[in-house]
């Protein structure tokens, strides 16, 4: 039996943002043209499995998404120049040489939704929703608000698209250099929540998918590929961060059988383009715990010098936190335990619980196992995540042995 509903699951997922990219570039509609596409899905699961799967799953979708659009265009007595310029619009997999303008439309659609203009949760909202297809109801849970607050949200920011006078296009020269990190940091943010340890697995999913269609359409900028590695050798452990209980392993626990091979090794070959930015020092930290055969053999000097690097280019608390952790590791407790009290001077860290962990760690491994289980309790009771908390007691536990 044809799996007709599979079929739509996977030609959405790449033609749906070329759909609303296009139909938004002619018609200036955002909901419009997210509509259209959501009813031709609809429309491809009530047919295809009595019509059978067509040849070009991607190219059905856009003829119907745009037959749509017509139709609401011509009930609402839209200019005829609107209803020419959608009769054009036909395949998202264009011929050779028309990839153009389907590149020119998904990368505005991008830097539309991520324009600084909007506040940040919103760009990261409207990227979910719009880029990426992800339903509402799943973007508020995320953000632990209701679907019809999550709703205005998304709507508010397209209004503010509309009436800022915001620009449907990718910036050029000095502008898009300036606008790039802004786009780079919403998939940072994207990834991170799908990733974290309460995460939603399908937000880090999307983020990669979106920095590969960023690589593959802005090829040459070695920032993308730097996040790109990034958010591969990092994802690529996914699969052993928990034990069967469901509880946090960490490095040295996971199975590293269970890794994924073919995303390291994806992300590997990005990180050799992507130069020395701070997406790229992070996705060679990675990759040093990436290519180690077992955690003994962690190349922690180099992790150390990558971390040096990055808080010269990024000196926030956080990055020194790591910092001091991977020399207590490469250079002995004592120096990661001294590196913490610095990145600690003003009290930037005060009550944040990874770094607790970390002082609670070195502080096992310089011989002190009753102030470290203290620390790793202390950490627990401050933590938002169960997961978390069960493996800093976990932890504790370990050490009143």
């Amino acid at each position: 039996m044809v799996d007709a509903a599979g079929a739509v699951a996977e030609a959405g997922t790449e033609a749906y943002p070329r759909i609303v990219a296009a139909l938004i570039r002619v018609t200036g509609d955002w909901t419009l043209a997210e509509d259209c596409a959501q009813e031709a899905l609809a429309a491809a699961l009530e047919r295809w499995p009595h019509d059978g799967i067509p040849g070009n799953p991607g190219g059905w979708l856009m003829t119907a998404a745009r037959n749509r659009a017509v139709d609401v265009l011509r009930r609402a007595s839209v200019e005829r120049r609107r209803l020419r310029d959608l009769a054009l619009l036909t395949d998202p997999e264009p011929p050779a040489g028309a990839e153009g303008d389907v590149v020119d439309d998904r990368l505005r659609l991008v830097f539309t939704c991520c324009h600084p203009a909007l506040a940040l949760e919103a760009r990261v909202a409207l990227t979910l929703r719009t880029v990426a297809g992800v339903p509402t109801a799943d973007i508020a849970r995320a953000f632990l608000v209701s679907e019809s607050t999550m709703t205005r949200r998304i709507t508010r920011a397209k209004t503010r698209i509309a009436t800022a006078g915001i620009p449907y296009r990718v910036p050029t020269g000095p502008a898009l250099v300036e606008r790039l990190p802004g786009v780079l940091a919403v998939l940072y943010l994207l990834f991170t929540r799908g990733y974290d340890a309460d995460g939603e697995p399908a937000f880090a999913d999307e983020a990669i998918r979106l920095a590969r269609l960023l690589d593959r359409l802005m090829p040459g900028r070695p920032e993308v590929a730097g996040l790109l590695a990034l958010f591969l050798l990092q994802n690529s452990r996914r699969a052993a961060r928990r034990d069967q209980a469901g509880d946090l392993l960490t490095l040295d626990e996971q199975d590293r059988s269970r890794w994924d091979r073919a995303a390291i090794a994806e992300g590997l070959a990005a990180l050799a383009r992507a130069g020395r930015g701070p997406y790229a020092l992070q996705a060679r930290i990675a990759a040093a715990h990436a290519t180690a055969p077992a955690a003994a053999d962690t190349d922690w000097a180099g992790i150390a010098g990558c971390y040096d690097e990055l808080a010269r280019l990024r000196p926030t608390p956080v990055v020194r936190l790591n910092r001091a952790v991977a020399h207590g590791y490469a250079y002995g407790p004592a120096a990661g335990l001294t590196l913490i009290n610095e990145a600690r001077a003003g009290g930037a860290l005060d009550g944040y619980p990874p770094a607790l962990a970390a002082e609670a760690e070195l502080t096992a491994r310089h011989g002190d196992p009753v102030r470290a289980a203290a620390l790793f309790r202390t950490a627990a009771g401050l933590v938002g995540s169960d997961a978390e908390r069960r493996a800093l007691l976990r932890r504790a536990g370990e050490l009143d042995r």
